[in-house]
């Protein structure tokens, strides 16, 4: 394969953000259709960070023998992060389109979930009564501003940090230094 047929990182990271964000979308969907509920459950987040991070670890790892089979950690560290942000991006209007389209009753759903399970999580280690009622609606009002579009968009940009932890992880396990080049 010719240097010039190879895709550049973030040309090929553009299609494995979209695929990303599009399966991150439609299992997301999925649950919702399930047990809306699940959405805010403490197994839809680990089950969604197990599977975004599975999913870019295979996808840079397809990249990685799209150009050779090696793949510099700059090179790794930058198909990466720009599939996160897509995928974000995607996932965010997904997101956007669920609360404020399809179900616009949904977020209060789930912030009562999440408000009941923040409780029961707190008397479970004895602190439920230390909880004013004005600690309880400045809670409730913060978890309303994160289902809000410009909550959603605030959220996104939060996301850009955690991300480029995320591909700093992601890089270091799929990049592959060719040995022959070593003097």
């Amino acid at each position: 394969m010719h240097m010039e047929s190879q895709p550049q990182p973030a040309q090929a990271a553009l299609r494995s953000g979209a695929l990303l964000g599009i399966i991150m979308v439609i299992f997301t969907f999925i649950v919702y259709v399930i047990q809306s509920t699940a959405l805010v459950g403490f197994w839809f987040n680990i089950i969604v960070l197990i599977l975004f991070f599975g999913l870019l670890i295979y996808f840079g790892i397809q990249y990685r023998k799209q150009v050779g089979g090696y793949l510099a950690y700059g090179a790794a560290f930058q198909f990466s992060f720009v599939a996160l942000i897509v995928s974000g991006f995607i996932f965010t209007l997904g997101n956007m389109l669920l609360y404020h389209v399809i179900d616009p009753a949904l977020p209060e759903v789930l912030i009562e979930k999440q408000l009941n399970s923040v409780l029961e999580m707190m008397d479970r280690f004895g602190a439920g009564d230390s909880l004013s009622s004005d600690d309880l609606d400045e809670m409730r009002e913060n978890m309303v501003d994160s289902f809000t579009v410009v909550g959603q968009i605030k959220g996104l940009g939060v996301s850009f940090i955690i991300y480029a932890v995320m591909a700093l992880i992601v890089a270091a396990i799929i990049k592959k230094k060719d040995k022959s080049q070593d003097y």
